[in-house]
């Protein structure tokens, strides 16, 4: 089997196992997945950067294009009415952190792309502090429903 056929196939296999994963997620996990995405891609856009070998570039600005695309993600999908400050907060900081993968995409900035890293791991902790919460509402809410 060539090394394309096998790329192929562990492709076809990941592709199954997230659609499978997605299917079976709440809300907040599926949050936690989009978070997940986004901080393998900066890690990915970080190394790129960090080996500056030929081809990394087009691979960096591939990745972080896609990180942006899910924090886009993750600001549209707040609901500003109901989340009062806390969530425009986020949505102000959502936005700081496009600004700045924007920065780091155009001036090759590994800075950049760590305090994003940075920031996102903060929220995704607090995401899953809160997660047992949100569970046990959920959960309330189909029983009385």
């Amino acid at each position: 089997m060539n090394a394309y056929a096998r790329n192929a196939k562990l492709a076809a296999y990941q592709s199954v196992s997230t659609h499978g994963e997605l299917a079976g997620a709440d809300p907040h996990r599926l949050v936690l997945m989009l978070m997940d995405g986004a901080v393998e891609r900066l890690a990915i856009a970080r190394g790129c950067l960090e080996r500056n070998q030929r081809g990394d570039i087009a691979r960096k600005a591939q990745a972080l294009t896609q990180c942006m695309s899910i924090i886009g993600e993750l600001r549209g999908s707040l609901n500003l009415e109901r989340g009062g400050p806390l969530a425009h907060n986020l949505s102000d900081l959502y936005d700081y952190m496009l600004r700045q993968l924007l920065r780091a995409n155009a001036q090759n900035d590994v800075a950049c792309i760590s305090e994003v890293m940075g920031l996102l791991a903060e929220i995704r902790s607090a995401w899953i502090a809160i997660g047992p919460e949100v569970r046990r509402q959920a959960q309330g809410r189909v029983a009385a429903g």
